[in-house]
């Protein structure tokens, strides 16, 4: 009974609030001020995938926050109360559950931007070495690269970067290093190994290997996007049915009855072993999430 009073005051709550403030104002301050908080402590790392995603059109705006913090909060209180019909232990879950909304919008983000990296690595390399067979130079193929458009940064940067090195050291062994490290692509690797080749033995017989490279690369784009089709179906069916194991309480109340249940929450073994049991829900569905999320574009 508590549990539904609280969901409705909540609801009643937001409306009110919402119908105020026009829809927009109420909740937007309180995201605002969560994203400043944020902002501040979160990792440069988090502050650059994040400002790469609002570019490309995959940031969330604060009403998708606010519904995603509703959703989240009221379905952790929802799920908690069936398991310990205590209005408290709905409470913490429901805080627990938008707490995690950050970690969501990190890997969200870190996703949107190794899939951009992803790309332009693929655009890079293909098209230095499109720009090698006209030039027959390495740094000159760079520059046809920075000058062509095709590319936006950090990767113009960096090969702009590649140029500078490359003409103040007299080679392009430092820069072709400085590339490398910070990008672990293998396509990158095998492509600046074989510029150093034909550097060093003369660019004899150099368009086969060149054309081969180029076969390799669609090849690998092609295997990247039939592993984003996989993922996106795992990923579905997997939220499916971790979700689904959380209700599995209801399954257990139905076999032993509402009363009979009520009296093993009396036992402090049994409310452990359900908190053991959202937990370990839990981090099995954080798992595959991140799963989803991560290295989307690796090799």
């Amino acid at each position: 009974m508590y549990i539904e009073v609280f969901i409705v005051a909540a609801i009643i709550l937001f409306m009110i609030i919402y119908r105020k403030n026009t829809g927009n104002t109420s909740y937007k301050f309180i995201v605002k001020t969560v994203g400043n908080t944020y902002e501040r402590y979160a990792p440069y790392s988090f502050k650059v995938v994040r400002e790469k995603a609002k570019e490309l059109g995959q940031e969330y705006t604060p009403r998708q926050y606010m519904i995603q913090a509703i959703i989240f909060g009221v379905g952790a209180a929802f799920v908690s109360y069936m398991y310990f019909y205590s209005l408290i232990w709905s409470i913490v879950y429901a805080a627990v559950a938008i707490a995690f909304i950050p970690y969501l919008t990190y890997l969200r983000c870190k996703k949107a931007y190794s899939e951009f990296i992803f790309e332009q690595i693929q655009v890079y390399t293909t098209n230095v070495i499109m720009e090698y067979n006209t030039t027959q130079s390495f740094v000159k193929a760079l520059e046809g690269v920075r000058d062509s458009g095709v590319l936006e940064d950090p990767i113009l940067s960096d090969i702009k970067e590649m140029i500078q090195m490359a003409y103040d050291n007299g080679t392009i062994d430092d820069a072709i290093r400085f590339m490398n490290e910070k990008y672990d692509y293998y396509i990158i690797k095998n492509m600046h190994q074989l510029f150093i080749q034909i550097t060093r033995e003369g660019s004899k017989d150099s368009g086969e290997a060149l054309e081969g490279m180029l076969q390799d690369i669609d090849m690998l784009v092609e295997s990247v996007y039939r592993d984003r089709i996989d993922r996106t179906n795992f990923y579905k069916q997997f939220v499916s049915f971790g979700l689904v194991l959380y209700l599995l309480v209801l399954l257990v109340q139905l076999l032993l009855g509402n009363s009979s249940y009520m009296q093993l929450l009396d036992q402090w073994y049994v409310i452990l072993l359900l908190h053991g049991v959202i937990i370990i829900n839990t981090l099995f569905l954080i798992k595959g999430i991140k799963y989803y999320h991560e290295d989307v574009g690796a090799e």
